[in-house]
């Protein structure tokens, strides 16, 4: 059968490819990769028994994952191998930077992999393809060193420097979702960069767990947490045909702890949150300090249900907090993908809710690999219009 919505999604595809596909499933994606393996899988066997072309030597295969890996040697040092031709493919490396999960040996000790560790074994799987592929396209969900982007005073450009890098090894394409300030990609103007939002998988997993809510300016609310995140809450606003507040922080620049100015307090700009459910996104959840002060204001404020959509669920310090802040009912569900690491104890927890977004990685690859344009996968605007007229249809609220 069908899928029908990838057609919908391909319909002016041709069925001539670029190049033989591959994908190498860096140690940090292996559960992503497999996934998007499956659907690219499943759809190439439609491609080919529904419309009976030409088979294109490679176009259809029981996986497309290269046999790769990167091996430690006991004082640390790595290289990369990979075990499959790669000759004129049209390859897709597909790496976590933030999976700290993983981790390897170093004079017997086990050591956590850290963003810089997985930026060195792209670097090393580039090296061992030797320039031997037609195009090498990096699918890097969460940007290596995205959140040190600029300069303020005599500060390193970490981001702008490791772009570089992977342009001079001879990297394509750079694919990134969510990206601290999607700027960044003036640093590599000759390549491509996209920066993409998960907004749509967001709002549907939102709908398809929350059956009771009513979506208007009356009963909801969209918030920012700050003023950096106005422009991802905007459009998230607009959407959903909801008002917009903002939190703004207002920070001791006197002081530096951790390397950040302190946030002495959430200022809030916007109508009144009594009894609305509150929606509040994010591009990334670190210790979660800031979503916790804010949704404690906003209870203070009588806000009914509040909901935190992030890209990115890190808790870094834990998941005790946000534990007692369900219990208390402050914060009914946190939605976030799995573009990164996600700890068994957070996608176990009855109030968090993963967004697959292995479907959507998947039509990125298989409409690239067929040389296409990705314009109408950027711009999800009219697919969530559907979503939610259909949301809105059986609950009576059209």
């Amino acid at each position: 059968m069908v899928d029908e919505s990838n057609k919908e999604n391909t319909e002016n595809i041709t069925r001539i490819p670029f190049a033989p596909l591959g994908i190498i499933a860096m140690e940090s994606s292996k559960e992503l990769c497999e996934k998007v393996d499956r659907w690219l899988v499943q759809w190439r066997n439609e491609y080919v028994s529904q419309e009976n072309h030409y088979l294109y030597p490679g176009y259809k295969k029981d996986s497309f994952i290269i046999s790769a890996k990167c091996i430690r040697f006991n004082n640390g040092e790595g290289k990369a191998v990979i075990n499959d031709t790669v000759r004129g493919h049209d390859l897709y490396i597909i790496s976590d930077v933030g999976n700290y999960s993983c981790t390897y040996k170093m004079f017997g000790m086990d050591c956590p992999m850290s963003p810089d560790d997985h930026f060195q074994d792209i670097k090393r799987m580039i090296s061992a393809i030797g320039g031997k592929a037609r195009r090498i396209t990096v699918i890097m969900p969460m940007l290596y060193e995205g959140r040190q982007h600029r300069r303020v005073s005599r500060e390193s450009l970490d981001c702008a420097i490791a772009l570089q890098e992977l342009e001079r090894l001879g990297v394509d394409n750079i694919i990134t979702f969510d990206a601290h300030d999607p700027r960044i990609q003036n640093a590599i103007p000759l390549i491509g960069f996209d920066s993409i939002l998960p907004t749509y998988q967001i709002i549907k997993a939102l709908l398809n767990s929350e059956k009771d809510l009513i979506i208007d300016k009356s009963h909801m609310m969209v918030i920012s947490p700050d003023e950096g995140g106005m422009g991802r809450n905007i459009y998230y606003a607009t959407m959903l045909g909801l008002d917009l507040g903002l939190f703004y922080k207002r920070r001791d620049y006197t002081k530096v702890i951790n390397g950040r100015n302190p946030i002495v307090a959430h200022e809030f700009l916007g109508d009144s949150v009594e009894g609305k459910d509150i929606l509040i996104t994010d591009d990334l959840l670190s210790t979660g300090e800031s979503i916790i002060d804010i949704a404690l204001e906003l209870k203070r404020r009588k806000a009914r249900r509040i909901y935190v959509a992030v890209t990115f669920a890190l808790f870094t310090d834990g998941l005790d907090k946000f534990h007692k802040l369900h219990r208390d009912g402050v914060i009914t569900k946190v939605f976030a993908t799995n573009l990164t690491y996600r700890r068994p104890e957070l996608r176990n927890a009855p109030w968090y809710v993963d967004v697959d977004m292995s479907k959507f990685i998947a039509y990125l690859i298989d409409t690239l690999n067929h040389d296409q344009s990705i314009s109408k996968l950027l711009d999800p605007s009219e697919k969530i219009r559907k979503v939610l007229d259909e949301y809105k249809r059986k609950r009576g609220q059209a």
